[in-house]
């Protein structure tokens, strides 16, 4: 019997008669031969029908006992073939009937029997192993033809993407295999994976993106190492999963810049197109514009929106809007982009020329120099270019002029002119105070936009008064002297400075008179004598006209009131102050440099009789100089002539009365009575102790006043200034005071001051 894994041959233990069989291998086929080598291994890829020769077996009998047949176990893959020869020899062949296949059968077992012809019939066995060697006729197979794979785009390089498994049923050499990549899909991306050949992991060697590559196909091979090596083939299909790595992008696709800012709500500033490369809720995105006004968003259709306008723009307070459009995208967490946009906003002419004040209040000097610069005016116009270039002018169709001196109406231009282009004002002519105090009028303001718009202000310029003017004494009446009553200037003039002011200090223009006055003997000191009247033509400080006795110097019998301009006595008068005093007295006012004025005032000393005829006489004569001046004299002098002839009539019947009552009035009262009048323009003088000031009123007037025991008076007279004419110069005059009464043609009314208490709490200085 074959012991197919020692592969030894052995004898079975029969009787001789036994056919008995030989095994040996020779040259890698199984074949039956005598003692040489044991028949143990056929390879896998014989073809079919290949023959296998075997020794048959030997049966020391004869005849029909030595005629031997033979069997073969059942196999599918093999069959035994006999050939008888000529001589009664059998040869047999073993037949591989189906190929063999190592993977399925590595081993066949089969049981050849050889059978003698006897009675009873002698059989011998033999068991064949037939080993079969192994061929690389199986190629390296994958458990899955296809591998699907997802992986999201965030994954980090070296992750691995997967793990192949392949088995090649062959053995040896045959069964060892290596992995390789062979293609992608899309190509060019092998570069991304990396497959280790032994242990057929797939790793990342780079990054993906969703948004570039969504699917990757990866061809892998499996090669074996046989000869000829065999390859198996599997493919791995990578499923990019998206992430949320991608913001969403804006971008501005028209834009209709500058914008006019008078353009309509709804008008279309820009189209934008928005974009997110992600997919799903990743990629869905919400757009805002910020800030949120006056712009906003309409959506037209999927991924593109209209900047359109929301509200009303006004370029003076806004020039430029940078508008940012935000987007963001349903991601967990969210990205966003954002785009900016500037939007320019072009100018209209919708503002006026404005100037900083409604009404503006300038101080010019009088005496100004032709040309120079009163004020600088400025009007802002927040329009741009031509639209707020601004051209300044004097408005002739506005308040402005004024009434002059010499009759006539005078517009503002004729007094100033404003520069166009900077707005300075400038005086035309040198001002005069006494001619013109104020002079209102209006500058306008013109840009040169199309239509031009414009702005008015209201300039009102007052003219600052220069001591320009010395004081001047007013002219008095005619009339014999008498106790009492005021001096009366013959014909006063206006000198040059130094031709007649006495007085160091004192410039400008000096005017001078002579004035008489009575005053009885035996007066007590404080009886006044006469009253210096003056005006001057400036205002405030430079028409506060003071009164000094210049001569004689010394203890005199007379002083004069600083600023009422009374002649009062000293003291008794004595005969020995003889029968005339002669005093100089200077007016001067409180201007810089000071002007000033004198008068020359005789005195007459006479007895009281006559002192008190002296002052009904001076009435008269100074109610009848009032008559022939003013159109309604005629009343007033009747009235003074009637008062004459009842002080006449008085003293006529009670001589004794009229001495008694002149005594009284010698001692005790003050003449005080007189009358002025004079053309033009009336100054209203307030005098006290305290101070003299003079307000210019363009209308005559009359005062009566009567003697009594105080120290101050109020008192109207007229410079030589003629009235404007027409209405302007009605609107110019000021009021007249409340204590005074208008003489237009009608008898004057005369009244009584009180004391000087009373004077004060009317008139506070």
């Amino acid at each position: 019997m074959l012991n197919a894994d020692e592969g030894e041959l052995f004898h079975g233990d029969c009787c001789p008669s036994i056919p008995t069989f030989f095994l040996c291998c020779a040259g890698g086929a199984c074949l039956l031969e005598r003692r040489q080598k044991n028949l143990t291994f056929i390879s896998e890829n014989i073809p079919s029908r290949s023959r296998f020769p075997l020794e048959g077996a030997s049966d020391p009998d004869i005849g029909d006992n030595a005629q031997l047949s033979y069997t073969l176990s059942p196999s599918e893959h093999f069959i035994l073939d006999v050939k008888s020869s000529d001589d009664n020899r059998k040869s047999l062949f073993l037949v591989l009937e189906k190929s063999l296949d190592r993977e399925t059968l590595p081993v066949h077992r089969l049981v050849l029997t050889a059978s003698d012809g006897g009675r009873p019939s002698l059989t011998g066995t033999m068991e064949l192993v037939i080993s079969v060697l192994d061929a690389n006729d199986n190629a390296p197979q994958f458990n899955q033809s296809v591998y699907k794979v997802q992986l999201t785009e965030s994954a980090a390089e070296g992750t691995v993407v997967a793990r192949l498994n392949a088995t090649d049923p062959d053995e040896g050499l045959n069964k060892e295999f290596s992995y390789s990549i062979v293609s992608s899909v899309p190509a060019g991306n092998s570069d991304l994976f990396r497959i280790d050949p032994k242990r057929g992991e797939i790793r990342l060697t780079g990054g993906l993106d969703f948004e570039d590559v969504r699917l990757h196909e990866i061809q892998i091979e499996a090669t074996d190492e046989g000869m000829p090596p065999l390859s198996g083939h599997c493919s791995v299909e990578l499923e990019v999963l998206d992430v949320n790595d991608n913001a969403p992008e804006v971008w501005v696709t028209s834009l209709s810049v500058p914008v006019p800012e008078d353009a309509s709500v709804g008008t279309v500033v820009a189209l934008l197109s928005v974009s997110d490369r992600d997919s799903g809720a990743n990629g869905r995105v919400r757009c805002a514009v910020w800030p949120a006004a006056p712009f906003g968003l309409v959506s037209t259709f999927a991924g593109s929106y209209s900047l359109v306008l929301r509200e009303a723009l006004d370029r003076e307070r806004v020039s430029e809007y940078e508008v940012e459009v935000r987007a963001e995208d349903g991601g967990s967490p969210s990205l966003r982009g954002r785009r900016g946009v500037r939007v320019p906003v072009s100018d209209v002419n919708d503002n006026a020329p404005a100037f900083a004040q409604a009404v503006y209040t300038v101080l010019a000097r009088e005496n100004n120099a032709a040309g120079a610069e009163l004020a600088r005016l400025w009007a802002r116009d927040p329009d741009e270019a031509d639209n707020g270039r601004v051209r300044y002018s004097v408005w002739e169709g506005g308040v402005g002029g004024v009434a002059s001196a010499g009759g006539g109406w005078r517009p503002a231009s004729s007094y100033v002119s404003v520069d166009a282009e900077s707005g300075r004002l400038w005086a035309l002519q040198p001002l005069d105070y006494e001619e013109v105090q104020v002079l209102q009028f209006e500058v306008r303001a013109v840009d040169a936009g199309e239509p031009p718009l414009c702005g008015n202000a209201t300039v009102q310029l007052f003219v600052v008064d220069e001591n320009d003017n010395a004081p001047a004494l007013l002219p008095a009446g005619s009339g014999g002297p008498g106790p009492g009553v005021s001096g009366e200037a013959a014909s006063p003039a206006l000198l040059p400075a130094g031709s007649g002011g006495p007085g160091p200090g004192v410039s400008g223009e000096a005017a001078s008179g002579a004035l008489w006055a009575w005053a009885a003997w035996g007066a007590p000191a404080g009886q006044v004598v006469a009253k210096i009247r003056a005006v001057d033509a400036d205002s405030g400080y430079n028409a506060w006209l003071r009164y000094e006795l210049w001569e004689p110097r010394g203890k005199g019998p007379f002083r004069v009131g600083l600023y009422s301009g009374e002649v009062s006595t000293a003291r008794a008068l004595e005969e020995a102050d003889g029968p005339r005093q002669r005093l100089v007295i200077v007016v001067r006012d409180h201007g810089e440099p000071a002007r000033s004025a004198t008068a020359t005032l005789s005195v007459s000393l006479v007895e009281g009789t006559e002192a008190a005829l002296a002052a009904a006489g001076s009435s008269s004569s100074s109610g009848a100089r009032l008559r022939s001046t003013e159109g309604g004299a005629a009343a007033t002098g009747a009235a003074a002539t009637t008062n004459v002839w009842l002080v006449v009539a008085i003293c006529a019947v009670s001589s004794l009365f009229l001495l008694a009552v002149v005594l009284y009035g010698a001692s005790r009262w003050a003449p005080r009575a007189g009358v002025l009048s004079g053309p033009g323009p009336a100054t209203l003088v307030c005098a006290s102790e305290v101070g003299s000031w003079s307000y210019s009123q363009r209308q005559s007037r009359s005062l009566c006043v009567a003697d009594g025991a105080g120290k101050s008076d109020l008192m109207v007279f007229s410079p030589n200034f003629p009235p404007p004419p027409g209405p302007a110069a009605k609107e110019t005059q000021p009021e007249p005071p409340a204590l005074l009464d208008t003489v237009s043609g009608s008898p004057c009314l005369c009244f009584c001051l009180a004391s000087r208490p009373f004077l004060d709490s009317l008139f506070p200085l």
